[in-house]
């Protein structure tokens, strides 16, 4: 979706649930300790930025999956 990465998490949206699932989705993916993903916008609705801490917006870019063609 352009400069925007689309994601689901099954926690509820309550008490941080889904935030901490988001963080811990992106962890797991990168490879990184969950410490390093936060949430920094968006804290209580849909659209999120996160920051991840040691990772440049290239290195983002070839670390996460890709579903475009």
């Amino acid at each position: 979706m352009g400069d925007i990465l689309k994601l689901q998490v099954q926690a509820p949206p309550e008490k941080g649930r889904a935030n901490e699932a988001v963080c811990a989705l992106l962890a797991k993916t990168l490879g990184c300790p969950p410490r390093d993903v936060s949430v920094v916008a968006g804290v209580t609705g849909r659209d999120k930025t996160v920051a991840i801490e040691g990772y440049s917006e290239a290195d983002l870019r070839r670390a996460l999956p890709s579903n475009s063609p």
